[in-house]
Order: C-alpha cells, then structure tokens, then sequence
C-alpha cells in the first residue's frame, strides 16, 4: 500500500489527489486496537507519522495512551478511510478522504489484523463504512455508542467524533461523550494494552 498511486495516476472518483502520494497506515498482525480515521492531515503528510497535531495529542488523551504506547504498532494499527492527505478545499479545511483507498486497500488491511478486538470509527467516513448510513448523522451516531459497542460482533466497535480542535464546540454542546463514553473507552483500551 505505501506504493500505490492509485488515486493520482488513475483515480476512480473525481480528478487526480492534488499532492504527491503519501500513504501513512501503521500496525503489524498483532495489534488489538484499530483506529479507523478520516485522513491524514497536513502535519502528519509532512512527517509521515500518524496523528503529528493537536488531534492526536487529543485523541491521546481520549484513550489515555502516552506516545510510545499510541505508535506502537502491536497494539494500535492506525488505518484511515485514506491513507494520503487528501489536500485542502477551498476554505482551507482537508478534503473528504479519496474513496479509491478505502475501496481498494480497505478490506485486505483489516484481514492483515486478526487480532483485533476494538475498532475506533472517528468521524462520519469510518461510520458510515462500518457501520452504514445511520438516521442523525455523527452525532446520532455517536449517542448510540452504548448500544454500538454492545454488539454482539468482534472485533468490537465504538464511534468517535473526530479530536480535532474545531470538534471543541460539538464537545461542549454534548457533555455526556467525555463524561460517559471516555471512561468506557479508557478502561477499555487501558485492557487491551495490558494483554499486548
């Protein structure tokens, strides 16, 4: 997958990736907790390393796991819905993750991971791919985390906002996700790193 060029040089969804090439993924068949994202952004296309922003540093926080334990790779696979930084829109926000990665490399990179026993769904592009298109978008998404996660399905499946900084009104308007759902998450991941 780090070689492919797919979405530049014949793209099934719309015109060629804007940037060079750059897939970022990291976990090894041994890792126990995947991290289903959008896209890397900018700083992490610049340094090749997942989660180099202020998201990761929030998402590390989330999960309660220092920086050596988030990038170890046989306990955290790291496998967005596109593995290249997508480029910026018009606004300067990044664009929506090209559909040719997830269609194409999706599905053998999760069969790379037989150990898996969590898969966190960040954002509305991961959810929508596992989980379908559900009523009351993210946020309804997200509010029925309880009953997500309590599937009887392995590995297990719990959605997630996306850590970004411009999410801290979302996060202020819905307390209940760091109040009710991030003890959850934490004893959950704080489990599964013991057994790594």
């Amino acid at each position: 997958m780090r070689n492919c060029r797919l979405c530049r040089d014949a793209p099934f969804h719309g015109p060629p990736l804007p940037v060079e090439p750059r897939p970022i993924v990291q976990g090894t068949s041994r890792a126990r907790i995947c991290i289903a994202s959008q896209a890397p952004g900018n700083r992490a296309f610049q340094s090749g390393r997942p989660f180099q922003d202020p998201s990761g540093t929030r998402l590390r926080a989330w999960l309660g796991l220092d920086e050596p334990a988030f990038y170890d790779p046989d306990l955290v696979a790291i496998v967005p819905m596109g593995a290249c930084f997508p480029g910026h829109d018009a606004k300067g926000g990044d664009l929506p993750p090209r559909r040719e990665c997830a269609e194409t490399w999706r599905a053998p990179l999760l069969a790379g991971l037989p150990d898996l026993e969590l898969i966190l769904l960040i954002g509305q592009y991961a959810q929508a791919w596992h989980l379908g298109r559900r009523p009351g978008g993210l946020t309804g998404t997200v509010a029925r985390w309880r009953e997500i996660f309590s599937e009887d399905r392995r590995p297990r499946l719990l959605p997630l906002p996306h850590p970004s900084w411009r999410n801290t009104p979302w996060l202020k308007k819905h307390p209940w996700f760091e109040a009710e759902l991030l003890p959850v998450l934490r004893t959950e991941v704080a489990r599964l790193a013991e057994r790594a």
